[in-house]
């Protein structure tokens, strides 16, 4: 199949072109995420209830549904533009390997040390405890790319850091760890004997592998009981797709460059980050009936938030000690199987993704077994010449799905995806697919319904 290649295979704005505010989409959206929960009167969270476990600065952007535009700190701008603007791709080979009419870009956010996008916001949040006057952070990182991330931005504002990193992870990605304590970073295996939420968990399920619910918890445990420190979280908040929707508005304003707007938007969804960030300037063009895309969010079969979980309030730790959030959920009480989808591997959904679905503006998730993302993975890397992490060969997979679908029908559609890292430290998960040991695991009914039963019983009218 003969591809012209009008357009360059790299879009790359300009630095100065580097966004100068992120866009909030809660502000155009006509139903707005439910509020978040304090957990001891069941009544919407304030800044002042969750300001002992965030700085001020981000529990403000948390809550504010109105506001369309934050400025981004000119500390902050100069940061990003050691990385940024990322490159909108075309994938030119993949598409002549599928032999699709469709046109396959994808945006691309791993070139940088923490070889993913969860930089974006590690930056940001860093800064505003910087400006607080905070001497330390806590978080949690499951694959350990928000963990890496959010070292650099440490080292580089100068602040000292503790990871909690899922143990299944811990133990997989070894070298995701000297990345971290390169940079200056402490991790912790989660669960550990370190915190009371740590024991609690390690006494009901002994040799558990972990999930980012118990690492959550250990990480507001140990922030609250350490002066001058604060949490911080790297998806699913409200704070963190704003400062990702960085990656959406650069995409668009490549787009604009050559005159083109993607037909579908295909992101991985773990917490939401990405996928948020993504489509936030798209999703307003639909929502305001400019354009009308659609949009399609892939989540690992092993941890079925979206396609098999429940839309309610829910903890978003496994020990329960956080804010209540109204998502997509599988229940803080749900530990997902040890597979590598490692940063997909969060009970619940963003709230502001939750509430897209919901309501039918996000058209579509579908959960993938981890052998089929594999198989995606390892094609677009032949093709590419990148290897993804196993989180964004999600994305690719149902990219690549979308672009057969286009060559069965001879529609030629142009498809955005989120490449959202890189997929260095997974060598492990790759030599499995290939030398064949690799198991797809779907949780069975019994299962989920576990994790339903630990969903909170809510008095209030919420």
């Amino acid at each position: 199949m003969n591809i012209a290649k009008k357009v360059p295979h790299k879009i790359i704005l300009p630095e100065d072109k580097i966004p100068q505010q992120w866009y909030n989409l809660r502000a155009d959206m006509t139903t707005k995420p439910a509020p978040m929960l304090n957990p001891a009167t069941g009544e919407p969270a304030t800044v002042a209830d969750i300001s002992p476990v965030f700085c001020e600065a981000l529990a403000k952007q948390e809550l504010d549904d109105t506001t369309p535009y934050f400025d981004i700190p000119d500390e902050v701008r100069d940061f990003l533009a050691i990385y940024r603007p990322s490159p909108l791709v075309r994938a030119y080979e993949l598409e002549k390997a599928l032999g699709t009419p469709a046109k396959i870009y994808f945006k691309y956010e791993g070139n940088n040390t923490s070889g993913s996008h969860k930089l974006n916001s590690a930056a940001a949040q860093v800064y505003y405890a910087k400006q607080q006057g905070l001497t330390s952070l806590t978080t949690e990182t499951g694959a350990g790319q928000w963990g890496t991330a959010l070292s650099m931005a440490s080292a580089h504002f100068g602040i000292d850091l503790e990871v909690y990193m899922v143990k299944v992870s811990y133990e997989q990605k070894p070298f995701r760890k000297a990345v971290m304590q390169t940079f200056g970073a402490g991790i912790t295996a989660s669960p550990s004997d370190t915190t009371s939420v740590g024991r609690t968990i390690l006494a009901e399920r002994p040799g558990t592998g972990g999930s980012l619910g118990c690492a959550i918890s250990e990480a507001v445990e140990k922030a609250m009981g350490t002066e001058n420190c604060r949490y911080v979280l790297g998806s699913v908040l409200n704070q963190v797709l704003l400062h990702q929707s960085i990656i959406g508005l650069e995409a668009k304003a490549a787009f604009e460059l050559i005159d083109e707007y993607p037909d579908i938007i295909v992101g991985c969804t773990g917490g939401g980050s990405n996928l948020g960030g993504l489509i936030a300037p798209f999703m307003r063009d639909k929502i305001q009936g400019k354009h009308n895309p659609t949009f399609i969010a892939m989540e690992p079969a092993s941890c079925p938030s979206m396609t098999r979980g429940r839309f309610a309030y829910d903890f978003c730790d496994t020990g329960r000690i956080t804010p209540m959030a109204k998502m997509y959920t599988l229940g803080c009480g749900f530990i997902p199987a040890p597979n590598h989808a490692g940063g997909l591997r969060y009970h619940g959904m963003s709230p502001i993704i939750s509430q897209l679905y919901h309501d039918g503006l996000l058209d579509e998730a579908r959960g993938v077994v981890q052998t089929d993302v594999f198989e995606a993975a390892t094609l677009f890397a032949r093709c590419e010449t990148i290897l993804p992490a196993p989180e964004s060969a999600h994305a690719i997979r149902g990219a690549i799905d979308e672009a057969l679908r286009c060559k069965e029908t001879g529609e030629a559609k142009t498809i955005l995806f989120g490449l959202t890292g890189t997929g260095y430290f997974d060598m492990n998960a790759y030599q499995s697919y290939h030398n064949g040991t690799m198991k797809d695991y779907v949780p069975t009914d019994e299962e989920l319904a576990a994790g339903f039963a630990s969903l909170p019983q809510l008095t209030t009218s919420a």
